[in-house]
């Protein structure tokens, strides 16, 4: 699971197997509908999973949160992990 800030500041959530592969195919415009108006992107933070069904549901909890709630989250991830905080969240 992985979180991009857009140009224009706005967050933006995936999942993908290689998070830095995935990042330049959305800078390249062949990404997700929603960062091809809003390129370049840049990485956040990221968060390895152990399965599909574990990063999908963070991902899910993650876009479930108010903007505050993900920079108090992404703010978090920065002093530890993004693994971490997300766990945190989720008990």
């Amino acid at each position: 699971m992985y979180v991009l800030e857009c140009v224009d500041g706005s967050l933006y959530t995936g999942y993908a197997v290689d998070v830095e592969r995935r990042v330049a195919v959305h800078n390249a415009g062949r990404g997700a509908k929603y960062t091809r108006a809003r390129r370049p992107v840049t990485l956040l933070a990221y968060a390895q999973f152990a399965t599909k069904h574990d990063a999908m549901h963070a991902e899910y909890c993650f876009k479930q949160l108010s903007r505050d709630e993900k920079d108090a989250l992404l703010a978090a991830a920065s002093r530890s992990s993004l693994e971490q905080a997300l766990r945190d969240l989720l008990l």
